[in-house]
């Protein structure tokens, strides 16, 4: 048993990992300031006498006694990050060196949530690891991507430095039950968009591609690279490439919605393509999605479902 801490752990991936760590026996400090995250996705972990849940910013220092910190407090979605984008840079950057700290004085083991977005719109497809990327340093995605690429920097001076046992997972498109109604991500906007029977946004030609991966895939990958020997970085997803036009596409058959497809103009510095090599994945953590695309969007469809009708009810 072990007590680990997440932060960013009432957030769509964060909650799945608490009831993951949890029911493997482990004690969970789940840190949040809620700016994204929600109480609705922990609620039934609150009165497990192994679970505890603490309002934080990580961007304020923190002190806990623990042997693991997964650090995975960051807005996700363009729509949050992009709302106030000096404050999610000072999340990854004032964020990671509180944890770091932390990880130093308790001699804690610590893993980063990054992304797929340290790569920018890449100019080589599939993505690997050791691609430096291709980021717009000023542009409006930014404070995201920097403030990740800033993020991994630290935490390998932290481990050269001060011998601090680090881990960092590249995270690709993810999706599944505790995504937010106002995600902005295009799986929980072409669901409830479809589900409302409302035309569904699809920027550009649709041309443009990415790969997704169901949620407690991505929980098992961050929970074996956690308990490896392999310090990263490396890239967690689900290699399965399709365009955004299919994607919608897709949405709208197994809605059974009666939802039109509609265009509008691409996003600044939107990637054209996204697909990871998992080659290291494979290699080191034992690793690959095995949900079927289809049985994992079925399960974010009933979900998404039920939030709707809770909040029409209501």
């Amino acid at each position: 048993m072990k007590r680990i801490l997440i932060t960013g752990g009432a957030g769509f991936i964060g909650s799945h990992l608490a009831q993951r760590l949890l029911n493997d026996g482990n004690d969970i400090i789940c840190l949040d300031n809620f700016f994204t995250g929600s109480k609705d996705n922990i609620r039934h972990l609150i009165g497990n006498n192994r679970f505890e849940l603490v309002r934080h910013d990580v961007t304020l220092e923190y002190f806990a006694e623990v042997d693991q910190i997964y650090n995975l407090a960051c807005p996700a979605s363009p729509v949050h990050y992009q709302y106030n984008p000096i404050k999610t840079m000072k999340t990854s950057v004032m964020g990671i060196i509180n944890m770091l700290g932390l990880a130093k004085r308790c001699n804690a083991r610590i893993l980063q949530a990054s992304t797929s977005e340290v790569y920018g719109n890449p100019q080589i497809h599939p993505q690997v690891e050791s691609y430096w990327g291709n980021v717009n340093p000023i542009g409006i995605r930014s404070c995201y991507d920097e403030g990740k690429r800033c993020a991994e920097a630290l935490m390998f001076d932290y481990h050269r430095q001060h011998n601090i046992e680090i881990r960092i997972a590249r995270i690709f498109n993810t999706y599944g039950p505790n995504m937010a109604l106002d995600d902005g991500r295009v799986v929980s906007n072409f669901i409830v968009q479809a589900l409302k029977n409302k035309p569904i946004t699809v920027y550009g030609t649709g041309a443009q591609t990415r790969a997704f991966c169901y949620v407690e895939d991505m929980t098992d990958a961050l929970v074996k690279l956690m308990n490896s020997d392999f310090t990263g970085p490396v890239n967690l997803g689900n290699p399965d490439e399709r365009s955004i036009l299919d994607f919608a596409k897709l949405i709208i058959k197994l809605t059974n919605s009666n939802s039109e497809i509609i265009f509008k103009d691409l996003p600044s510095d939107d990637p054209v393509q996204r697909e990871p090599d998992i080659s290291l994945a494979r290699k080191y953590l034992n690793w690959a999605p095995s949900t079927d695309i289809n049985e994992g969007l079925i399960k974010t469809i009933n979900y998404f479902a039920r939030i709707i009708n809770t909040v029409s009810v209501n």
